[in-house]
């Protein structure tokens, strides 16, 4: 007998909602997510489509109807729980407006718990927007079919953070002046990883930095790396030592 296809095939259309889901509920589409399924995935009545809200997990609904700008979900069954997430943050200092997204989308599929954007003294840019990078982590999360997103922590100035850290929460400093190897400095218990702007910490915020009773210097090798490397390359480190990858 051949082999039942999977269902929903892998083919449907997956889509974060803001608002908190549940089985038989109906949901409003409109807008740039709708001008998707309607326009570009050309969905019928009838459809199945793949919501997610952060929130409750991850559901199986279907297109109830469709207008040309707007349709209507409706909530078939729920697929799974949202995910359980690693307990890291990674404190990444502002870079370029391209590299910083790519950061922030990076964070998202490599499952960071808090994204905390950091004003240093040698950033090249001094504001962030929000609601740009949830976009990007939205995204991410669709494509790659996470359940949950990262928090996204006001920015911060770096004296501000360091002032006000959690002492149950390690800080590991990914330093390019040098540390002891990242894998073996990890430890058990909730975590952050604290990456630079690309000109790097001043010493005097290097020397702040290392001075903090929850800091650990770290060293992510024999190379230097750019600041969106960095934080991929310390991400990966911890997953496989500590995190959902180990």
């Amino acid at each position: 007998m051949p082999a039942t296809p999977a269902w929903p095939p892998k083919s449907t259309p997956r889509l974060f909602v803001e608002q908190p889901l549940a089985e038989g509920q109906d949901v409003a589409v409109s807008g740039g997510a709708a001008h998707y399924l309607i326009g570009v995935m050309r969905l019928k009545v009838d459809a199945p489509v793949v919501l997610f809200d952060d929130q409750t997990g991850e559901y199986l609904a279907h297109v109830a109807s469709a207008g040309k700008r707007d349709l209507t979900l409706q909530v078939a069954q729920r697929l799974r729980e949202r995910e359980a997430v690693p307990d890291v943050w990674l404190c990444q200092a502002l870079v370029k407006k391209d590299r910083f997204d790519w950061i922030a989308e990076k964070a998202c599929e490599l499952g960071v718990a808090r994204f905390v954007p950091l004003l240093t003294a040698r950033c090249v840019v001094d504001k962030v927007k929000e609601d740009r990078l949830r976009a990007h982590m939205i995204e991410a999360a669709e494509q790659c079919e996470r359940t949950a997103l990262p928090e996204i922590a006001p920015l911060a100035k770096l004296d501000a953070l360091l002032r006000d850290w959690p002492a149950e929460r390690a800080l590991y400093f990914c330093d390019e002046r040098g540390g002891v190897p990242f894998g073996s400095a990890i430890n058990a218990g909730p975590a952050a990883l604290l990456i630079g702007p690309e000109g790097g910490f001043t010493d005097a915020e290097n020397s702040a930095i290392r001075a903090h009773p929850a800091a650990v210097a770290v060293s992510l090798g024999p190379r230097i790396l750019r600041a969106d490397t960095a934080a991929v390359a310390a991400l990966s480190v911890w997953m496989a030592a500590k995190g959902d990858w180990a």
